[in-house]
């Protein structure tokens, strides 16, 4: 059976994965408003952009768009993925790889909450090993 993380750590780590989570969602509500100004364009024109008349002007507000749709899903995906981080801190799962069963080390689940794998685990993975 594997090790679990003491209670102590887990609300450590809750902590860190909901401060996490409020960077995430501001970072997302801001790209989502700077999408709605940029929506409503007409022709190319929007409020802030006097140049955007021209066709090259034009692309590179749709290029900044499409980017900005990416980057919100991302930010979208990655909250949704800390939020299963915190039921895994619930249920008791959290910080035990998925593969071997073992602890995964605290340095590892500080950086990546979202985590389900030790890195040895995630290389095989990669590597077609596992």
């Amino acid at each position: 059976m594997a090790k679990r993380y003491s209670k102590a750590k887990l609300v450590k780590f809750r902590k860190e994965i909901e401060a996490k989570m409020g960077f995430v969602s501001e970072d997302v509500d801001t790209i989502r408003e700077g999408l709605g100004t940029a929506s409503n364009k007409q022709g190319g024109v929007t409020p802030d952009s006097i140049y955007s008349l021209h066709m090259a002007d034009a692309g590179t507000d749709s290029h900044e768009q499409e980017k900005n749709f990416m980057f919100m899903n991302r930010g979208s995906d990655y909250f949704k993925n800390l939020e299963i981080a915190l039921e895994r801190i619930k249920e008791g799962s959290f910080g035990v790889c998925k593969i071997c069963d073992e602890l995964i080390p605290e340095e590892r689940m500080m950086e990546v909450p979202n985590a389900t794998k030790c890195v040895e685990c995630k290389e095989n993975e990669k590597l077609g090993l596992a």
